[in-house]
């Protein structure tokens, strides 16, 4: 059977803790951050598990993952 590609874009943005979860960054946190809350950029700079049911999108695109 031949390789399958993995898609790189996807394997920098997400990352696999030991209980098989995927971990990634929050959204709106690169610019205009002026008109932001601190309380608002605090919440967004931390790291969130991935939903349940974007799971399978993922795992599809990133076969050697486990």
């Amino acid at each position: 059977m031949y390789k399958l590609k993995t898609n790189r874009s996807i394997n920098k943005r997400f990352k696999v803790t030991s209980n098989n979860k995927l971990l990634k960054r929050k959204a709106s946190k690169s610019h205009l951050l002026q008109k932001k809350s601190s309380k608002r950029k605090r919440r967004l700079s931390k790291v969130s598990i991935i939903n349940y049911s974007d799971y399978s999108n993922l795992i599809n695109s990133l076969p050697y993952l486990y």
